[in-house]
């Protein structure tokens, strides 16, 4: 029977029970020598905000796995680079670690992530990507596996709302430059006609861009009853102060990317009523009792006592990497590369992000269900009517 507890329900209950004692056929070395992770985020350059929340995240599922005795009776340590939001620099930090660690989580960068995608594939290194974008996991590669949400997930779920909520037509602005922005705006002009939506302004930008008002203008002089606004990191926060100083009535739609403090906070009260989407993990106080529920707590209450504020999206992001690290390892009862990825193949496991049904034929392993969306009140993500609606029924499902 699969799993759908994650391992550090059971790890923080009665760890060694859960787990073997040895390396079972692992990486070569001694059964008491730490099992080494590689994380590769961006910590200095435009994604540093995101790539530091998803390192503190990560860190704690660490912590956590470690208090209770680690895995497999070993100790896990985390081995960090800098990826500097930059690809090559990407390909620098891998090339640097790849000889010593078991697996791979990161980036948080989309086009780093797809940088060293190729090299993670060629050294059967199992890699657990905290960015969204389509091409990771479109065609499958046999060790690349996607965390968060696809963009195409969050687009459909947007397209999912806006029919809900009676609109028609929407603009899109895009940025060129991002692959999580292009995936997201390529899926959006794929769907839309599904869902009866038109766009009637298609904006490109760079992410460079730091005047978005031709878009403001393009949107104003259009029939769009909403703009989607895909970015990430500054654009997200740019954009979104000069849409208020614009007075443009037309709502103002973002994406998960915008779920954390890191724009609440620079945004302030000009925040208020705008539409952000984010993972299930952003709005776990909001939902029904259960075991999603119960996971997402698992993370949410000690990060906050840690750092001072709830778990953003991008921590949810990797935690849920962790998640389905450790219990890929307990599976497979080894290190080894080869059963790391075999046991990522068949799993099936409850993270704050959702329940993750990976295969040999998806390795994203999430629904567009376990995504919200939500309006900020009072600075905060609360869920909209319908996002209350439709999270209840998914969480109901798993119990």
């Amino acid at each position: 029977m699969r799993r759908l507890l994650p391992s550090l329900a059971c790890l923080l209950l009665t760890l060694t029970a859960c787990g073997g004692s040895g390396d079972g056929g692992g990486g070569g070395s001694g059964g008491q020598d730490p099992i080494k992770v590689g994380l590769i985020v961006s910590l200095t350059g435009n994604y540093t905000p995101l790539g530091s929340e998803d390192k503190k995240a990560v860190e704690l599922a660490v912590e956590q796995v470690n208090a209770q005795g680690g895995l497999l009776g070993r100790k896990v340590e985390l081995v960090t680079r800098d990826d500097k939001t930059a690809p090559d620099q990407g390909i620098v930090a891998y090339n640097q670690i790849k000889g010593e660690i078991d697996a791979l989580i990161g980036p948080v960068f989309s086009n780093s992530a797809l940088a060293i995608e190729p090299l993670a594939e060629r050294d059967k290194m199992p890699y657990l990507s905290l960015a969204p974008a389509q091409e990771q996991v479109e065609p499958i590669k046999k060790h690349i596996f996607v965390t968060p949400a696809l963009s195409s997930m969050y687009a459909e779920r947007f397209l999912q709302y806006i029919q809900a909520e009676g609109i028609k037509t929407i603009a899109v602005g895009w940025d060129s430059k991002s692959a999580y922005s292009v995936s997201g705006h390529e899926a959006m002009v794929e769907l839309a006609p599904k869902y009866g939506v038109t766009i009637a302004v298609d904006e490109p930008y760079e992410t460079t861009t730091s005047d978005f008002s031709p878009m403001f203008t393009h949107v104003r002089e259009s029939q769009a009853e909403a703009l989607v606004f895909w970015g990430s990191g500054a654009p997200g926060v740019t954009a979104a102060k000069q849409y208020v100083a614009s007075g443009l009535k037309t709502p103002l739609f973002l994406t998960a990317s915008q779920a954390s403090k890191l724009w609440l906070e620079p945004m302030g009260a000009a925040a208020e009523g705008m539409t952000v989407q984010s993972a299930i993990g952003v709005v776990g106080e909001h939902l029904p009792d259960g075991k999603q529920k119960q996971v997402i707590e698992q993370m949410a209450k000690p990060y906050a006592e840690k750092h001072g504020y709830p778990p953003p999206q991008f921590a949810q992001d990797g935690y849920s990497a962790s998640l389905l690290l450790f219990e890929a390892i307990r599976k497979a009862n080894s290190t080894d590369k080869a059963k790391i990825q075999q046991a990522l193949e068949t799993m099936d496991l409850i993270t704050p992000n959702g329940r993750f049904q990976y295969s040999a034929t998806d390795h994203s392993g999430l629904s567009p269900e376990y995504i919200s969306v939500n309006t900020v009140k009072d600075g905060k993500f609360v869920p909209t009517e319908w996002a209350k609606e439709q999270l209840a029924k998914t969480v109901s499902a798993l119990g």
